[in-house]
């Protein structure tokens, strides 16, 4: 998982995480969890990209969150796009870390 801080580098939001699910199932129920979580936390949350859930995009305004599957995530290396050599980057001990593990990072953001 990657916590990238965009403050001050694009008006489209302040942080952004990107992290990667084993499975479409898994990222499916990473991207549920998190809306869920965020719109408890008061966020106005929108998502994209399911039932496929390839990659799921969850938006919630200062945070936005994308969940992919490895070979997706690979495909479009949204890291790379995002300078996240420069960027804050934050890892978890397994490669697919967990759902709550990516709301934490997320809310800990923003």
């Amino acid at each position: 998982m990657i916590v990238l801080d965009l403050k001050g580098r694009t008006s489209i939001t302040d942080t952004m995480v990107i992290a990667t699910g084993k499975s479409q199932r898994q990222v499916g129920a990473m991207a549920d969890h998190v809306a869920r979580a965020l719109k408890n936390a008061g966020h106005s949350v929108q998502t994209e990209g399911e039932p496929q859930c390839d990659w799921v995009l969850v938006d919630a305004g200062d945070i936005i969150v994308h969940l992919f599957r490895p070979e997706v995530r690979a495909f479009y290396n949204l890291e790379k796009m995002w300078g996240a050599l420069e960027a804050q980057a934050s890892t978890a001990g397994t490669d697919a870390p967990t759902a709550s593990a990516v709301r934490a990072k997320a809310l800990e953001q923003g």
